[in-house]
């Protein structure tokens, strides 16, 4: 068992997601980088869907009940046990008793942390993740909580790699998408591919773009249809906003465009301020 001693700003429980709920107004949700929670899962030898911990800012402290085998990936943050430096993109061991600190990222947002056996809270329709916007699935952690782990796979332990990327985005970032489904409301939506944005305001269901507003070219009201994450809506403002793993399941503005899956990762882990181009992407 792990006991949360400091979330930090926040801190929930991610696994891959739900899935198909949509029609009952349930999202996927999960880790808003699954390919960092992937990583750490294999890492310390877990299944890649099994749940974990993601930090946003980092700044959590944990004791560990029970001896278990760690690793933490995403946004790179120093880490120690009982005062000692532990490794970033390495398994290591957590003895029982011992704490663990999780500092500031030094870029990026979020880091996921993975323990052997997988934080093993009860699931809620299929899935362990937090879904900050409906409230389905465990709250998030606070002060006290003490959090269940899963029975410890066999070979669990230190999987050795050569290289572990990070996902720290730098000053930009660059994201492939699709125009559409209602390019035709504006007056040109190929100007979102000739514009440079900025990061501004973000949570887990999306991130909001500053830069040059896009025209519509039909002012009337759309009714609301079905959103994914990766969706790029453009609410009056003309200001695009990206949804993210958390994404309302409707929405009544227009969308321009869809993020590439893979590429939401790299949303997720950009700092407000950093610049964001989109390119054409036929996948």
């Amino acid at each position: 068992m792990l006991e949360v001693l400091a979330p930090g700003p926040l801190a929930t429980v991610q696994d891959l997601g739900r899935v198909g709920y949509a029609e009952l107004g349930v999202t996927r949700s999960g880790a808003l980088d699954a390919g960092a929670l992937r990583l750490a899962n294999r890492l310390v030898g877990n299944p890649e869907s099994d749940a974990g911990i993601e930090f946003t800012y980092g700044g959590a402290t944990l004791r560990a009940h029970t001896s278990v085998w760690c690793a933490l990936t995403g946004a790179p943050a120093p880490l120690s046990v009982d005062g000692r430096p532990a490794p970033y993109g390495v398994a290591f061991g957590l003895p029982a008793g011992a704490r663990l600190e999780i500092g500031l990222p030094r870029h990026g947002i979020r880091s996921y942390l993975a323990v052997s056996g997988g934080v093993a809270v009860p699931p809620v329709l299929g899935s362990r993740s937090t879904d900050t916007l409906s409230g389905i699935g465990p709250d998030p952690l606070r002060s006290g909580r003490v959090l269940p782990v899963g029975p410890v796979p066999i070979g669990a332990g230190g999987y050795g790699v050569d290289f572990v990327p990070a996902s720290a985005p730098g000053e930009e970032i660059r994201l492939r998408v699709r125009l559409g489904p209602r390019g035709d409301w504006f007056s040109d939506a190929g100007e979102l591919l000739r514009h440079a944005y900025t990061v501004g305001q973000g949570d887990r269901i999306g991130v909001r773009l500053d830069g040059p507003p896009l025209a519509r070219a039909v002012s009337g009201e759309l009714p609301s249809e079905g959103l994914l994450a990766g969706a790029i809506q453009v609410p009056g403002d003309g200001r695009p906003l990206v949804f993210l793993a958390d994404h309302p399941t409707t929405g009544g503005y227009p969308v321009v465009g869809v993020v590439h899956p893979a590429d939401l990762g790299l949303l997720a882990q950009a700092r407000p301020g950093t610049r964001v181009f989109f390119h054409g992407s036929q996948r």
